[in-house]
């Protein structure tokens, strides 16, 4: 490619310094910050070739270890051109979940300082329930490109193929009794409704407590960790898994799953919406902590206003030894009612589903 009004040396340009890498780059990619500084400064300078001397001086390493880096990269499935002799470039710039590209966009959320990124992972909820156990702070988010081990409600599976979802954990220390924690799960879901909206134009139904579908097939869930007392919520780690570009699903989740790319026949910017799936969970985190009784309801209110299942929905719980009925709303916990034969019941655990033709 023929770049017009480039000088014959474009390709050693100086280009930003950046804090020094270290040269131990392991195979798993779990140390990815390392090689999220090479992506991110390939990405800043995609119109040139840089040579791999100059990376080396910038980033404080050597050029062995930016070509050992480069070929990582490479397996993990960027697409760089070039070698140590002429320079590296980026084919296309990849939509990863770098916290160099995220962080900008989540100023003024409690998201935006500690920002995780790891190219491949077992999950991120188990990685940020056992940080949160070492001290991490609220507001530390961990993100993953693949999971190799993802998980789901009731010791479900996740499926998470390389770089078309979005893997994301978060963790919270709110100032909630551990009765109260059910709330976060349904701001997350508002969150996710809210991004996706946002980002797409699509219009996500919830079904309680912790599904996001697309019509009536999932495309997102949610699951809630918590480590507490009886009284008090010592730490949360919230995790949300969006179907983004996904192109089909194959087996059991053919009938069930969908994605935001199968629903729409478009691909979508991850980096877009998980930026905007964050700042909508800081804004309805905020109004559940330090907004009050009223900020509650109102809470609640959206949800209900959001599912088509909160309310007048012919339901079958599978918790509780199983039973059929109508809902009616949530109480001013978030627990779902559900008016049966025999009386109203609160849904206090277990998978909600749809009865046929209801």
């Amino acid at each position: 490619m023929i770049l017009p009004n480039l000088s014959p040396f474009a390709h050693n340009r100086p280009i930003a310094r950046n804090t020094p890498i270290r040269t131990d780059i392991p195979p798993d990619g779990s140390t990815d910050a390392r090689l999220g500084r090479i992506v991110r400064l390939l990405s800043d300078n995609a119109t040139v070739v840089i040579s791999g001397t100059r990376i080396a001086e910038e980033l404080g390493t050597t050029r062995s270890e930016v070509w050992r880096a480069v070929q990582h990269l490479r397996e993990l499935g960027l697409q760089i051109t070039g070698h140590p002799a002429t320079g590296y470039q980026l084919e296309t710039v990849p939509d990863l979940l770098l916290p160099d590209v995220l962080s900008p966009m989540l100023k003024g959320t409690i998201f935006a300082a500690r920002i995780h990124h790891y190219f491949r992972i077992g999950s991120t909820n188990v990685t940020a329930m056992q940080a949160a156990s070492d001290g991490e702070p609220e507001g530390a988010v961990f993100l993953a490109e693949e999971q190799t081990a993802g998980r789901g409600r009731a010791g479900h599976t996740w499926e998470s193929a390389q770089s078309v979802g979005i893997y994301c954990s978060v963790v919270l220390r709110p100032a909630l009794s551990p009765a109260d924690a059910l709330m976060l799960s349904l701001i997350a879901g508002i969150a996710v409704a809210e991004a996706v909206e946002h980002a797409t134009g699509l219009h996500p139904d919830l079904r309680w407590p912790n599904d996001a579908l697309l019509d009536e097939r999932k495309f997102c869930g949610i699951l809630t960790e918590m480590n507490s007392e009886p009284t008090r919520v010592h730490y949360v780690v919230v995790g949300i898994g969006i179907n983004v570009n996904q192109a089909s699903f194959a087996g059991e989740l053919e009938p069930i799953a969908t994605s935001l790319r199968m629903e729409s026949g478009r691909t979508w910017s991850r980096v877009e919406l998980a930026a905007a799936l964050l700042k909508s969970l800081d804004s309805e985190y905020r109004k559940l902590t330090q907004g009050g009784p009223a900020a509650r309801a109102s809470i609640l209110r959206n949800f209900e206003e959001r599912s088509s299942y909160a309310r007048s929905r012919s339901v079958h719980v599978e918790g509780g030894g199983g039973y059929d009925g109508v809902t009616e709303g949530l109480d001013d916990r978030g627990f779902l009612l559900v008016r049966t034969e025999s009386g109203l019941r609160t849904v206090l655990s277990g998978d909600v589903r749809a009865l046929s033709g209801k």
